[in-house]
């Protein structure tokens, strides 16, 4: 009862004084005690009547406490902070964190054939337990990171001792490392380290000593992109980590002092060294005789598995994502298969490569119209450039852009035969341009988006209304911020990425809006779930209608250069002071997305448009994906017929240099020969396979043999000038 009368003293009811008989003792039988008693409680009845106006953020209101007053409730803090702690740390660090992989599995991509496209993630198996390991495995790590492991609670104050006073060791226990690596960040601050001590003692309080060690071998780090001691017994000596040797089990163990320094497949030797310091701690610690120490050689490497694959590519970065969505947690390495098509992936690659691009940038995105990506470049060179530009990119669509424009004119009723003005615009404080100045009193709605008439297509958004032209975009899966109200975005003003854009056209070519772009297959909707819950769709003539449009677009207007002889349909998009150049459209199953630009957003040299050098691009795609051969080039339109945009010749991009062979025989394509560049006896020798037939180029042949002929004279001509110079004996 002591303690809690501490807390608040009463004082004891007071004695009544006995009446006063009129006099006043002066002699000794006055007792100065009691007045003093007495004084004492009236001192202390007053401090208590002032401290009850005093507030507990005042100084004075803490002044006169008792020792035991404050050790109870300090005691008492201390003991309430500790439980918020633990309260705080069963929240945000769950136990099950720590028999979650520290990184993520391995996951291997394929192509829609089952060609490996790409590898990413690190290499991770199941997890051990401690019981079912060997004595000698389990030893050679304990003896190494934590010998009396079994013996603190989580953090070894004679470990940090030694530590701070070796200079030599972080004095961390296993129990303290397992904390570090699964619930806090590699940080070396004060914070982070009382951090993983309260974990530590958290962590021994509710798992078992052999529950811990278990999960440390399981997440620990053995280098070469290994986590786990299951996966590092099999990387490295294809074998069970049950079934581990002494010596094998040594290296393991001194491989997570600096896993990357010490891997053996790439520092043996360092290895071995580390190895020899294991087992010198196993001998220190008891685990190992002297005779059992130098009997234990390093041991030989088994690796059997390699990883030669990417980690990287434009279309395994952007699909990576929905991978780890669709693979459950654990350790387990995951194997999944992609939309990605390998022949149109090896097609994309080589028409982008072969095109004369000069410093700038290139981007394709190819889908099937439900939305399955098929191929996609995000750069000239991924080495050089991780960035994609295919789905990282924000950049204007210039024209491409107009398709909203028309198709909100369609669904508000307007037709593709309809006039509209296409007068320069002289009113108002936006006024846009044609390319080429070049404008008539009116054109229909198709001829005008043939032509790509700026003027034309901001008239028609007045019209419509860019409320309704924003609509049609966000129908379309455009989730990218357009300025309502702003007339320069019927011009593609507002930035988006190349694949938003693409879906956009897969939306239009699919009837069916909006297309999700996806790297991997979904599953067909039922019908009750396309009736309950599925996809929209325009109306027949409106969709009609786009069409011609985007095909008109191609046969009579800066499409041209994307003629096939099928059905194609596209729009071309170039952006002011030609920054940006874009072709996108559709035939057969196939929707293809191209963009030309440089990445500091400067102008593209030599002007390219997009009814050129992207437009050949897709052109030569569709053409080798679909196996259709190019139509012939049509001459030059009539002036009237004039798009009002700059329309480039028809040409066939030269593709690079292929090696063959030995690397002394090359093929080229040139003016649509392929060229055979060899040698036949040290004479060099093209030969062109073409619509005339095979061809040699005799002249050529004939300056080889002379220059052949006069290098082996000189040649002669050396040896016999070194002969006369020698000393005869």
């Amino acid at each position: 009862m002591g303690v809690f009368d501490s807390f608040r003293r009463k004082s004891e009811p007071q004695a009544d004084f006995p009446a006063h008989r009129g006099y006043y003792a002066t002699h000794e039988a006055l007792d100065y005690d009691d007045w003093d008693d007495r004084l004492d409680r009236l001192d202390t009845a007053l401090e208590a009547e002032e401290r009850k106006r005093l507030r507990f953020w005042q100084r004075e209101y803490w002044r006169g406490r008792r020792k035991r007053w404050w050790a109870v409730r300090l005691v008492a803090g201390v003991l309430g902070l500790f439980m918020a702690l633990f309260a705080w740390l069963a929240i945000t660090a769950p136990l099950s964190k720590s028999l979650e992989p520290i990184a993520a599995p391995q996951i291997t991509l394929l192509a829609a054939d089952g060609t490996p496209i790409a590898r990413n993630g690190a290499i991770t198996d199941e997890p051990v337990e401690v019981a079912k390991l060997p004595p000698h495995v389990v030893e050679a790590f304990l003896a190494t990171e934590d010998r009396r492991f079994y013996s603190h609670w989580g953090v070894d104050p004679r470990g940090i001792a030694r530590a701070a006073f070796t200079g030599t060791g972080g004095g961390s226990t296993i129990t303290q490392q397992l904390a570090k690596f699964t619930f806090l960040t590699p940080e070396r601050t004060l914070t982070r380290k009382a951090r993983e001590a309260l974990i530590a003692f958290w962590l021994e309080g509710w798992l078992t000593k052999d529950e811990i060690l278990s999960r440390y071998l399981s997440n620990a780090y053995f280098g070469d992109n290994v986590y786990g001691l299951r996966a590092a017994s099999l990387h490295y000596f294809y074998r069970k980590p049950e079934n581990l040797k002494p010596n094998q089990a040594a290296m393991l163990a001194g491989l997570l002092q600096a896993p990357s320094a010490y891997a053996p497949t790439q520092h043996y030797d360092r290895a071995s060294k580390r190895m020899a310091i294991v087992i010198q701690s196993m001998v220190a610690a008891g685990y190992l005789t002297e005779a059992e120490a130098r009997a234990m050689r390093p041991p030989a490497l088994d690796v059997r598995t390699r990883n030669d694959l990417p980690t990287g590519t434009y279309f395994a970065d952007w699909a990576l994502p929905e991978a780890r969505d669709q693979t459950e947690a654990g350790y387990a390495r995951q194997t999944l298969t992609t939309t990605l098509d390998a022949r149109l992936q090896n097609i994309a690659r080589q028409v982008t490569q072969g095109a004369p691009l000069g410093g700038a940038q290139v981007a394709l995105v190819a889908m099937r119209r439900n939305g399955e990506v098929v191929a996609m470049i995000g750069g000239k060179d991924y080495a050089q450039s991780p960035f994609n530009r295919a789905t990282q990119a924000r950049r204007q669509p210039g024209s491409t852009f107009k398709l909203f424009v028309y198709l909100a004119a369609l669904r508000a009723g307007w037709s593709p035969d309809d006039l509209i003005a296409n007068t320069e615009i002289t009113e108002g404080s936006y006024r846009p341009k044609n390319s080429g100045g070049r404008y008539s009193e009116s054109l229909t709605l198709e001829q005008a988006f043939a032509r790509s008439s700026n003027v034309a297509a901001v008239r028609l958004l007045g019209e419509v209304g860019s409320d309704k032209v924003i609509a049609t975009a966000r129908d379309l899966g455009v989730t990218s911020p357009l300025a309502e109200g702003d007339p320069s975005l019927a011009l593609g003003t507002s930035t988006m990425s190349l694949l938003e854009l693409t879906s956009a056209y897969a939306a239009v070519a699919a009837n069916e809006y909006p297309i999700e772009p996806h790297a991997f297959a979904r599953p067909e909707r039922g019908f009750f779930e396309n009736m309950w819950d599925g996809p929209s769709s325009f109306s027949s003539s409106t969709q009609r209608s786009m069409e011609r449009m985007l095909r008109s677009a191609i046969n009579n207007g800066t499409g041209r250069a994307a003629m096939l002889r099928g059905p194609n349909f596209g729009k071309t998009g170039t952006t002011q002071d030609n920054r940006d150049a874009l072709f996108v459209g559709y035939a057969g199953d196939l929707v293809v997305g191209v963009w030309i630009g440089n990445d500091d957003n400067s102008p593209l040299k030599g002007a390219i448009s997009g009814g050129g050098l992207p437009a050949r691009i897709w052109r030569d795609f569709m053409n080798r994906a679909m196996n259709v051969k190019a139509a012939p080039s049509r001459p030059e339109p009539r002036e009237q017929d004039d798009p009002g945009g700059p329309i480039e010749p028809l040409d066939v991009p030269d593709l690079e240099d292929i090696p063959l062979g030995d690397g002394n025989s090359r093929l080229r394509i040139r003016d649509g020969e392929a060229v055979l560049s060899t040698e036949i006896d040290g004479v060099p020798l093209d030969i062109s396979i073409g619509d005339g037939g095979v061809t040699l180029d005799q002249a050529a042949i004939e300056e080889a043999r002379r220059r052949v002929d006069e290098r082996r004279a000189e040649a002669r001509n050396r040896r016999e000038d070194v002969a006369t110079q020698e000393p005869r004996n």
